[in-house]
């Protein structure tokens, strides 16, 4: 097994191969999907929300300074009270330091750490699946454009011979049943040609929608390196290094001290406290009944601590506690579960890989032996020994078998990819991407994990993420060159005579 630190300088690697400038690659379109992409980039705003549950949670556990002020004043007062100020105004300051809260700060901490390194691989499952998505629309807008122009290049042919075969008619050297069969089969071939369009239309719009810009030129994707020689090696990879499992696995973490958490909410907890008061009756306290002014403020101070027990709350907490250890199990469920999507996806990538490599080399000698095949059915005909059908379906063939090669060449390249992905080599620090410098997940978290200010706040969050609400309808018109075998006509045959009296006329 490659490790995995040169599986990705070899990937990166492949990626940094110059393409020409006025077409687009693959490395260019997932530059700028990771650059602008709003599902990745709305996953980095959940991860930074994630971060702040750290602060959160620690702040249970660090002081607390308490003012509070309140003013009276007495709208009707007691005509036998002894002292009765008109008006007061009271401040109280209060510190409040925990000392023992059960362990609750200490697990919600390490539950809240552990889910900001789970939303760290998330972020990166992300990233892998957009990169396979951006992968996807890029192959199939490949495949596509090439089936369209196969098609196209199919109904001109088929539009030539039904011509020559009505030529042909006239003269008497065909049959109005070879002239309906290129007429049945020019039908076809534009109804195969309209649907081809259709899904080409499609594939440009997916692309538009993982990328944020249409497509231009499409270059050929480069050569994907080290994939696995087994699925078992595949295997063996995705389980150490799949971010969906390592996600799954630090929530698992999380939920053991969330069950810590709960416990804690029937012990016992101690904190100091020191607290000042301020009283004043602005100049409204009465004087004593010995005609001795009474004092309009004072001030009193206390420090000590406070011990609060639980002694019954209804059954509350061992209900938190069974619901936390409920959810701990299903966290533990769940890392299974995700191992065997994992496990499935990388033995059937690497299976639908395999299986499209095989159909590329079958496919490439069906294409071949059609080409020689249709040459010869042309030959045939030109003596006589071939009908038109026969022509008709020998082109057919070579069209099909065509079609497949393209459609087996973007299944194995997808299929390929994605089993990079299923292995974990499939994100922003494996392929190498330019365009500046990669997002960086550490860099907020280390900027609010020990944040104390109460007033702090980031700017107003802005988009970042393209729209495309302003792009061009895609459409359906490909400029790549085919195959020159297609662009000759179907019927070379030449009229052998004039058939004015031919009974294929009557």
């Amino acid at each position: 097994m490659i490790p995995r630190r040169f599986r990705a300088a070899a990937v990166g690697g492949i990626m940094l191969i110059a393409a020409p400038a006025s077409a687009d690659t693959l490395r260019e379109a997932l530059a700028r999907a990771y650059a602008s992409n709003p599902t990745l980039t709305g996953q980095r705003a959940a991860l930074r929300a994630t971060d702040e549950n750290v602060p959160i949670a620690r702040a249970s556990g660090l002081p607390g300074v308490n003012l509070t002020g309140q003013f009276n004043e007495n709208a009707v007062q007691a005509s036998n009270a002894f002292f009765n100020p008109e008006r007061s105004a009271t401040g109280i300051a209060q510190l409040s330091v925990p000392l023992f809260q059960g362990g609750a700060v200490r697990n919600g901490v390490r539950a809240a750490e552990s889910r900001v390194e789970a939303g760290r691989a998330n972020l990166r499952g992300t990233e892998a699946n957009l990169f396979t998505n951006v992968v996807g629309s890029y192959m199939n807008v490949i495949r596509d454009e090439a089936i369209v122009g196969l098609n196209t290049q199919n109904v001109r042919v088929l539009e030539t011979n039904l011509n020559a075969s009505r030529d042909r008619f006239q003269v008497g050297d065909l049959t109005r049943t070879d002239v309906a069969q290129s007429e049945a089969r020019l039908a076809q071939a534009r109804a195969q040609l309209q649907s081809a369009q259709a899904q080409l239309v499609s594939s440009r719009e997916n692309y538009l929608n993982f990328v944020g810009a249409p497509p231009g030129v499409l270059e050929e994707p480069p050569t994907l390196p080290n994939l696995p020689a087994t699925p078992d090696a595949a295997v063996v990879e995705a389980l150490q290094s799949n971010p969906q499992i390592l996600a799954a696995q630090k929530v698992r973490d999380a939920s053991r001290f969330d069950v810590g958490v709960a416990r804690a909410n029937r012990l016992p907890r101690v904190s100091a406290v020191a607290q000042g008061n301020y009283f004043n009756y602005l100049g409204s306290a009465p004087a004593s009944a010995t005609g001795i002014a009474q004092p309009n403020s004072q001030r009193t101070a206390t420090t000590g601590l406070q011990l609060t027990l639980p002694l019954f709350q209804g059954g509350r907490p061992a209900a938190q506690v069974r619901q936390a250890q409920a959810l701990q199990s299903q966290a533990i469920e769940n890392v299974t579960a995700i191992e065997r999507n994992v496990i499935a996806q990388a033995r059937s990538a690497y299976a639908i890989w395999r299986s499209s490599l095989e159909v590329i080399a079958s496919s490439e000698t069906a294409v071949n032996a059609n080409k020689l095949s249709l040459e010869g059915v042309r030959a045939e005909n030109s003596v006589g020994t071939r009908t038109i059908l026969d022509i008709l379906n020998a082109e057919q063939e070579l069209l099909n078998s065509q079609v497949t090669l393209v459609s087996a060449r973007r299944d194995a390249y997808v299929a390929g990819f994605a089993l990079l992905a299923a292995m974990g080599d499939a994100e922003a620090r494996d392929l190498g991407l330019e365009g500046g410098a990669l997002y960086d997940p550490t860099l907020n978290y280390r900027r609010v994990r020990h944040s104390i200010n109460d007033f702090d706040s980031d700017p107003e969050p802005v988009p970042v993420g393209t729209s495309t609400a302003g792009s061009p309808a895609q459409n359906a018109r490909v400029v790549r060159p085919q195959d020159p075998l297609l662009k000759t006509d179907v019927d070379r045959t030449p009229a052998l005579t004039t058939g004015a009296a031919s009974p294929n006329r009557q």
